[in-house]
């Protein structure tokens, strides 16, 4: 593994951050409008809801994190994909099986469960966005040109000839 930095770490790390204070404030607010349409139900389904979202978003970002620290190493491309890949199917697999217990519990509001999804969802697609659109990363990046090692680095073409 490398120390070398990738410029998509801290673009990531920033969608991490904001993620986590927008789960806070979607926590707050859907757990209340939760508990005012169908009480404690309402409340627990609106939790739920925003947790499994907020959860399953947040580890497709840790794991692209994760995965960057083999950046530099000959085999980060097939790393990389197994461990993003590895986390998708996970994820879906997790996601099935806490859908199918959900289903059959007294306590959950399916409405309310499925708005906060949707809302905690598209709160997170909107931080991706304003993250990417405040985030200054340069259109070449992870680029190292090479140099000649007799020559050292050139401040002027080869083919001119001195002094011009």
């Amino acid at each position: 593994m490398s120390a070398n930095p990738i410029s998509s770490t801290p673009i990531l790390r920033t969608v991490l951050v904001w993620g986590g204070i927008v789960t806070g404030v979607l926590l707050v607010v859907g757990g209340g409008i939760g508990f005012l349409v169908a009480g404690v139900d309402g409340l627990l389904s609106a939790l739920v809801g925003v947790l499994v979202a907020a959860s399953f978003l947040g580890i497709t970002v840790a794991s692209i994190l994760i995965a960057n620290r083999w950046y530099g190493d000959p085999l980060y491309v097939p790393v990389f994909f197994g461990i993003v890949l590895g986390g998708w199917i996970v994820k879906f697999i997790v996601f099935i099986v806490i859908l199918l217990v959900l289903r059959d519990q007294p306590w959950v509001q399916q409405t309310i469960f499925f708005l906060a999804v949707v809302v905690s969802v598209l709160a997170s697609l909107v931080v991706d966005v304003v993250v990417l659109l405040r985030m200054r990363v340069p259109h070449v990046s992870d680029v190292t040109l090479p140099t000649d090692p007799e020559e050292g680095e050139r401040t002027t073409p080869s083919n001119l000839p001195p002094g011009t």
